[in-house]
């Protein structure tokens, strides 16, 4: 156990939703109900969902698999992608995100709720093409201040949510200034993976600087949330789905091939070598597992610890991380 920033005991794993979801491959309802059973039983505390992993079936697993009634010291998240928008607008799309996310898993409360979005600096453009759709996918500092974190500020007061987060793939700048801000939020999520790379969820030049990120974050008390500790496949032995060559996750898994033969060398699996890893990260409070599987949850959790320093230094060695 550790603590999630300054707001509770959170395990060093927590289950994520894109696994169960099939956001990761194809798995069925039944196995995916298993696995969340499989992961509180073997003292996972927080399951990070969202109503967009699997269109709502991650949040449909959690809600048949406890039929409202979590486990004690069992927590949720979920989360909301915005554009930039009226405050009045926000809001609307926060009351239906959240109550449709209720609904479906059966609960009165989630714990810590997030902005999915791409958050940026008010004249910030992403390049061409992407600048002339970034209004629907990302949120301005104005907009994030003046619409969705009063928003969020009113959802917890009316005891929808308990806290709040940010999802940090934002511009680096950007999200910096938000963890230096009065108004900071509870927890953030922030790519953690040994190539310190956020593969496609990366759409600015600059570079996105996520041990940085970090820092800032712990020094704020805000809670850390690993993220993308495979890379989305990319640190494992091989992908689960259909990838094309010049998809930014398959050249980080080219990448990533001196530290599958690292791996090869000592036994162990790339999969659960890139978890422990993220978990030996300074500032990481907790490191979101990407299964969607018993099989896949159990071979992780047997990896547990953070990894050694010695090992950490022979990845790191490597040289693989981006500048």
């Amino acid at each position: 156990m550790r603590t999630l920033g300054k707001l509770w005991p959170v395990s060093n794993y927590t289950l994520g939703g894109g696994g169960i979801g099939q956001v990761w491959g194809t798995t069925a309802r039944d196995e995916a109900v298993r696995t969340v059973h499989t992961a509180i039983e073997n003292g996972v505390n927080l399951l990070d969902l969202a109503p967009l992993y699997g269109r709502g079936e991650a949040e449909a697993v959690v809600g048949e698999a406890f039929e409202g009634h979590l486990p004690e010291g069992v927590r949720v998240t979920s989360k909301c992608l915005l554009g930039t928008d009226s405050p009045a607008s926000i809001k609307d799309q926060l009351e239906q995100s959240i109550a449709k996310s209720l609904k479906t898993m059966r609960l009165e409360q989630i714990d810590v709720f997030f902005l999915h979005s791409q958050i940026i600096f008010d004249d910030y453009l992403f390049p061409s093409p992407l600048s002339e759709t970034q209004q629907r996918w990302s949120v301005t500092q104005r907009c994030f201040n003046d619409a969705v974190r009063p928003a969020f500020e009113d959802l917890k007061t009316r005891g929808l949510i308990n806290a709040w987060g940010i999802t940090g793939t934002g511009h680096p700048d950007a999200i910096e200034a938000v963890l230096h801000s009065e108004h900071k939020p509870d927890v953030v999520q922030i790519v953690t993976n040994l190539l310190d790379s956020p593969g496609s969820l990366k759409r600015y030049p600059e570079s996105a600087r996520p041990r940085s990120l970090i820092q800032t974050a712990t020094e704020q008390g805000v809670g850390v949330m690993g993220i993308r500790a495979v890379q989305a496949g990319a640190l494992t032995t091989a992908f689960d789905r259909d990838i094309s060559p010049n998809h930014p996750e398959m050249q980080d898994f080219e990448r990533a091939a001196p530290f599958r033969a690292l791996c090869n060398d000592w036994g162990s699996d790339p999969a659960v070598i890139a978890h422990q890893y993220a978990l030996a990260m300074d500032g990481v409070n907790t490191v979101v597992l990407g299964v969607k599987n018993q099989q896949e949850l159990l071979a992780c959790l047997k990896g547990g610890e953070p990894l050694a320093a010695d090992q950490v230094a022979r990845i790191d060695a490597l040289g693989l991380q981006r500048p």
